[in-house]
């Protein structure tokens, strides 16, 4: 009696077996090297009496190019990406230095009063009658009260002299603003400083200016330049 022996499955399974493993072994990221690699193993492997096809070595050598090449263009778009954005920063801060010494009106709810005078403004969404500003200290306490009367919509400007409702001056330190119309609605406030300094805070904030009484505010919030 005569054993017979399926060789051409025998040895496909083999193929796919060191193809699986060689596959395995490169891990999840493959590069050329890698593929040749893994052609290598299944020529090796491959059924001698029922060879793989030429062409389909090809389609897939063809295929993995393809798709390194693609990766490559992403990769050097990325950088080009990076570099335009970082020239556009770089180029941001330094068309913003003119602005060092002047004055601008940024968003705040706050203001650190350094024993001058000090303008600010109010936005107002819509005409309105009574709007008031009223500056609290750091305990919570309001130490002045601004009666603007009816402002039309925009900014409506104001100065606080440094005085209590009473006359005498306050001390120096960081106080509280706070805006609201004839019935009670929150108005934004704005504080006017002087530009000390520009620079970039990441891509989280951006180009910010360093505004005298208030600190850093994004270049995209300054309200008005004077």
């Amino acid at each position: 009696m005569t054993t017979s022996v399926n060789t051409t499955t025998s040895t496909a399974g083999n193929a796919a077996g060191a193809a699986g493993a060689a596959t395995a072994a490169l891990g999840n990221s493959m590069n050329q090297a890698d593929f040749l690699k893994l052609l290598t193993t299944q020529l090796q492997s491959q059924d001698p009496t029922n060879p793989m096809d030429n062409s389909q070595f090809v389609s897939q050598l063809a295929q993995f190019s393809q798709l390194a090449s693609m990766q490559d263009l992403n990769t050097s778009v990325n950088s080009l990406s990076g570099q335009i954005t970082s020239s556009l920063q770089s180029s941001q801060v330094l068309g913003s230095v003119g602005l060092v010494g002047r004055h601008v009106l940024v968003p705040s709810a706050s203001l650190s009063y350094a024993g001058s005078a000090m303008d600010g403004a109010v936005g107002v969404t819509g005409a309105t009658a009574n709007v008031q500003v009223v500056i609290k200290d750091g305990a919570g306490k309001a130490v002045r009260t601004l009666d603007l009367g009816t402002q039309p919509a925009g900014l409506a400007r104001f100065n606080w002299d440094g005085m209590d409702d009473s006359g005498a001056p306050v001390p120096p330190g960081d106080y509280s603003v706070t805006a609201a119309d004839v019935s009670g609605n929150a108005l934004s406030t704005y504080v006017d400083g002087t530009v000390s300094g520009v620079g970039y805070g990441g891509s989280s904030v951006g180009t910010y200016v360093q505004v005298s009484g208030v600190g850093g505010v994004p270049l995209s919030a300054i309200a008005q330049i004077n």
